[in-house]
């Protein structure tokens, strides 16, 4: 791809989000009952390519499980306030409560709070016993840490989650968490992220990850491209990633999942990251909507409450539906946040595709007039596609 001059000294590539492409109609409609969304990691199976972030205010166990029995994947954030209070309730009311100016501040005494062993176990415990998949969240500086206690539950896909993940952490201070030699030590499947970029994708591909999380400061609640000067519009981080598995899968005979992370809002958005080369899309803000969701409305990550450089904020989300009626309908609204996979299954079909793989193989065209052309009077009124 052509580098565009950014001064003498500095050239760079020109990167895409998703309202700057659009998916093109192929020569074949389908019904869309025809359309198979399900999709497989390892041994696991799921009906929907549907991951729920390990975010406080998106999974709770009670709402890991409940996307669990509607088809999808929920990944509770073993640091987080279910593991650090024995009932986090009273505080997620307060959180949901606080006054904007105050609130980054307060998280941060909250999340003060020491993660108590005892519960790492047994939230895991709470969702296998469900019969769910169960699936769980750590950062790299404390997998080794927890990790064991996780597993000894019974946990089903491990997630080392950071803002940037590498396959070559540097460090002088401590000894760094050795990801080849990790994933090689548990049969579980390993998904780390997140990452932007194809050379990134690609070693972490290498290290024997099952999945990446590709993402690096999208998300609704996000504020590392600002804080830190990071990141890359999805579109085009998700196609390159996409680039360094086909690379993969040719060196050693192995598929390794690609998952967007962050940066959807609407059911186009998700249509567009698989069509980029996603095999499934991790949620945050959309099931933070979730009349269910334990952040009552709000939404924030997991570096908002950093205690020395926060990258994140508590953003209102504003609940719009049930957890069922995000996921799968019916719709009530006209601009796209509700039914978000019955959006993508109606894609497919208008487009042609019978299944997630072939559909990442639809063309995109960039089309920066997408979400303007034509729509004078919704802008103008600030509905439909004008309340974005």
């Amino acid at each position: 791809m052509a580098e565009i001059e950014i001064g003498i000294g500095k050239s760079g590539r020109r990167a895409y989000g998703f309202d700057d492409i659009a998916i093109v109609p192929s020569r074949r409609t389908r019904d869309p009952e025809d359309v198979d969304l399900s999709w497989q990691i390892d041994a696991y199976e799921f009906d929907l390519p549907c991951l729920g972030a390990a975010m406080d205010g998106v999974m709770s166990p009670r709402t890991a499980i409940e996307l669990g029995r509607s088809g999808g994947l929920g990944v509770l954030n073993l640091e987080g306030l279910w593991t650090r209070y024995d009932d986090p309730e009273p505080l997620l009311e307060e959180i949901a409560a606080l006054d904007p100016a105050v609130a980054t501040a307060r998280m941060q005494e909250i999340y003060k709070e020491p993660v108590k062993e005892d519960l790492i176990g047994r939230r895991v415990g709470e969702l296998k016993e469900a019969g769910v998949t169960t699936a769980a969240s750590l950062t790299p500086q404390k997998v080794e840490r927890w990790h064991k206690l996780a597993l000894d539950a019974g946990l089903d896909i491990l997630f080392i989650q950071g803002t940037v993940v590498s396959a070559e952490h540097v460090s002088t201070r401590s000894q760094p968490l050795n990801l080849k030699e990790f994933i090689a030590r548990y049969d579980i499947p390993v998904v780390v992220g997140g990452c932007a970029s194809y050379s990134t994708a690609l070693h972490l591909m290498r290290t024997g990850a099952a999945g990446i999380l590709v993402g690096v400061g999208p998300g609704n609640a996000c504020t590392s491209r600002a804080v830190l000067g990071i990141g890359v519009p999805q579109a085009t981080a998700i196609a390159d990633a996409a680039g360094a598995r086909s690379r993969h899968l040719e060196e050693t005979g192995r598929y390794v999942h690609v998952i967007a992370d962050g940066g959807m809002r609407t059911g186009g958005d998700i249509a567009k990251a698989v069509a980029c080369g996603a095999d499934a899309v991790m949620l945050g803000s959309p099931l933070a909507r979730a009349t269910e969701a334990p952040g009552r409305g709000y939404h924030w990550g997991m570096a908002t409450f950093h205690p020395d450089l926060p990258r994140g904020a508590r953003v209102q989300v504003e609940a719009s539906g049930s957890l069922r009626e995000i996921l799968l309908g019916p719709a009530g609204e006209n601009d796209g946040t509700l039914n978000l996979f019955g959006a993508l299954r109606t894609s497919m079909a208008t487009t042609g595709y019978a299944t997630l793989k072939e559909f990442q193989r639809a063309e995109v065209m960039v089309a920066p007039a997408l979400q303007t052309e034509g729509k004078f009077y919704q802008r103008a009124q600030g509905v439909g596609m004008g309340r974005r």
